[in-house]
């Protein structure tokens, strides 16, 4: 068009990608910085793969960000690509064309950031339009394609992405979130419909949409961010790099198979860690921290993992994604080597990391509805004859005996329970975590709802009482914080906690002697948990929290 603006690089202060809102906690725009550094990883790679060769410097180099909003990624692959290839390309508005023509491509994941990203990339909301910076489109929407797609429905279900009927069902006023990556059968035919003809792409990078609502109690929410990545590897890209929430590491809702699929896959290079997602997402209250990874096709081998939190040094080590005895993913590297030294006392077998049955602690957990009653069951206020106590969120009731029909084998015996969530983070990460609620002692002729866990049975107060200081040493909380993805603490993350002598008191003087802990050890366990006061229960409000 002859119409077209100049084409200029200006810096622009303040960058506006850094001011912009994000869209929820699940659509959460990617900070330009962050952005960098995903790409610096990339470049490392590419570096380390090619001899040493510039990936900037490439003219044959094709990159998608299969989920983009802002258009972060792409703006910033352009910067780097305009500075590399400016050797090869000297003329500046031929090379803008190319790279913008030829090697960087987009799918918005709603209309509204369809055209903000085409902005950031094109300095135009159309590709064709009057102030954009590229001449050799034939179509407005130039390489950042949006089209609204609808769910398909199966009962109340969507067949591709798990969204529920009765909560994305609502006309054409509203985005539909059918996002369309992740909705179809065959990925290779819609990405060359998308795109008008078969299309290899040696880059697919970007940031996804976590979750969406599923239709279940509360703010019950299915995670999504898994589909986007399968989908990405199933074009088998020569790299593959994503931000994602970490709690696949050890949990979240329908991500067993993706989590093993993750952790099995040697091409996995690197993870890098962030354990709190306000350092990265200022603002975000995304519960479990986030990481990204590089996935490269033609390599295999250990996965470098690095740790992050706040300022201080990150935690580097090159090791196996999945250890033996183990389904889920270490997250500290420190924790591998305090892991490590625990079960080897415990079975004698340092290369495995699951314990003995005789000195599993989850045995003595109960299913998440110890008693059969739902969170939200309340008791008489007024004891009658024959009744049971009910530990409820909110304090204590009473129910009759005979209504309680499960775990009835816990009723006479002492125990110890515990809040099935923790309290007092609500969606954000802080550190030193509690990592559990406080537990307490149960007595005799008493029950809980679903608001807590019971651990038992014991034969007596003191066995109760020395359970209950185990459960309050911060080692112990350590050990159940290495398969806890999320607020939830269920039997599954007692995992990695062994029994011990309960006739006794504990204190982590007594474990990490036992264990033989180094001072270095000590101190990462207390810099990440903090310690416990027993008395504090009676403040505490039990609750559930949702987010898986």
């Amino acid at each position: 068009m002859n119409g077209q603006a100049p084409f200029t690089l200006r810096n622009r202060n303040p960058d506006i990608l850094t001011c912009i809102a994000n869209l929820s906690n699940d659509e959460v725009f990617t900070p330009p910085e962050f952005a960098n550094r995903m790409l610096d990883t990339l470049t490392e790679a590419w570096a380390a793969d090619h001899q040493g060769a510039n990936l900037w410097a490439d003219s044959t180099v094709r990159f998608l960000d299969p989920c983009t909003k802002s258009g972060v990624f792409l703006r910033e692959i352009t910067r780097r690509l305009n500075e590399g290839l400016s050797g090869q390309i000297p003329d500046l508005r031929e090379r803008v064309d190319h790279i913008l023509t030829k090697q960087v491509f987009g799918i918005g994941i709603t209309q509204l950031t369809s055209l903000l990203a085409r902005r950031s990339l094109y300095c135009s909301k159309h590709a064709m339009g009057a102030h954009s910076i590229v001449k050799g489109f034939a179509k407005d929407e130039g390489n950042i394609w949006f089209e609204r797609v609808e769910h398909s429905w199966n009962a109340n279900r969507c067949v591709y992405c798990g969204a529920s009927k009765k909560t994305l069902d609502r006309g054409e006023d509203l985005e539909s979130h059918a996002y369309a990556f992740i909705h179809t059968d065959d990925i290779k035919s819609r990405v060359a419909d998308l795109f008008g003809g078969a299309m290899q792409f040696d880059v697919i990078i970007g940031n996804p949409p976590y979750q969406l609502e599923d239709g279940g109690y509360g703010t019950s929410a299915a995670p999504i961010y898994h589909l986007f990545v399968e989908q990405a590897k199933k074009l088998e890209p020569r790299y593959l790099s994503m931000v994602i929430p970490s709690r696949w590491f050890s949990g979240g809702k329908g991500l067993d198979d993706f989590r093993e699929s993750m952790l099995a896959d040697d091409r996995l290079r690197s993870i890098d860690d962030f354990l709190s997602a306000a350092d990265v997402f200022p603002g975000v209250g995304l519960k479990g921290g986030v990481c990204y990874f590089l996935w490269d096709r033609d390599s295999r081998g250990l996965c470098r993992v690095t740790t992050h939190h706040k300022d201080e040094k990150p935690s580097v080590a090159t090791r196996r994604l999945l250890e033996p005895g183990s389904d889920v993913f270490i997250r500290f590297n420190e924790g591998l080597s305090i892991l490590t030294k625990v079960v080897g006392v415990e079975n004698g077998q340092a290369r495995s990391l699951a314990l003995p049955e005789n000195r599993r602690f989850d045995l003595l957990v109960s299913s998440r509805k110890p008693f059969g009653l739902d969170t939200t069951f309340r008791g008489r206020e007024k004891k009658r004859e024959g009744d049971v106590a009910v530990y409820q969120n909110g304090g204590v009731g009473y129910a009759s005996r005979d209504s309680i029909t499960t775990g009835r084998n816990l009723i006479d015996c002492w125990k110890v329970y515990g809040g099935y969530a923790a309290p007092g983070t609500g969606n954000k990460d802080t550190y030193p975590h509690r990592v559990i609620s406080t537990p307490f002692v149960g007595e005799p002729g008493s029950v809980s709802s679903e608001t807590y866990l019971c651990f038992g049975p014991f034969q007596s107060k003191p066995q109760a009482e020395s359970v209950l200081s185990y459960l309050s040493c911060r080692l112990t909380r350590f050990l159940i914080l290495l398969h806890k993805p999320s607020q939830h603490t269920t039997r599954k993350v007692y995992a990695f906690v062994p029994t011990q002598d309960w006739s006794r008191k504990w204190t982590d003087a007594d474990l990490y002697a036992k264990y033989s802990l180094t001072a270095e050890e000590v101190e990462f366990i207390e810099r990440i948990v903090r310690p416990m006061d027993l008395s504090e229960r009676d403040s505490e409000q039990p609750g559930s929290d949702t987010d898986e």
